[in-house]
């Protein structure tokens, strides 16, 4: 079964329903990795959709349970943060988003994304092994 590492803006479909939704449910039962960064970003993306009134609060910490207990082998980021700040100087990107592709690029894998401003990035300034690791949640074949 092939591995994947995934980011919040796939993670968060499991317990939101918005586009994407079904295609994340089915990734959902392949083997899947994450920096432990997805923590902290389930947590802000939760914390915006009570704001924004798209979620009420009592969902949204139901929502952080689920998560919690999300079956993907988190790995610490600092032990490659280097290749992150390296990605996210080269595609003039946010680290954050950078840490999952060095994550991906060094185990091995894809990365599967919902975030379209990121695979816009890297389709437009990564290099074609770099570029080759990423995939849009609706590219992915299950």
């Amino acid at each position: 079964m092939s591995k994947y590492v995934i980011d919040a803006s796939v993670a968060i479909k499991w317990v939101v329903q918005e586009t994407g939704t079904e295609q994340a449910l089915t990734l959902r039962r392949r083997r899947l990795m994450a920096p432990d960064l997805i923590a902290p970003e389930w947590a802000n993306i939760l914390w915006k959709k009570v704001r924004l009134a798209e979620l009420d609060a009592e969902r949204a910490l139901l929502s952080a349970r689920v998560l919690e207990r999300a079956e993907i082998e988190l790995h610490p980021m600092r032990s490659f943060l280097a290749e992150a700040t390296q990605l996210a100087v080269a595609l003039d990107h946010p680290a954050y988003d950078c840490t999952y592709l060095a994550l991906a690029l060094r185990m091995g894998v894809q990365f599967v994304t919902a975030d379209a401003r990121f695979l816009k990035r890297v389709r437009e300034r990564a290099d074609p092994r770099q570029a080759a690791a990423v995939l849009s949640l609706f590219d992915v074949s299950t």
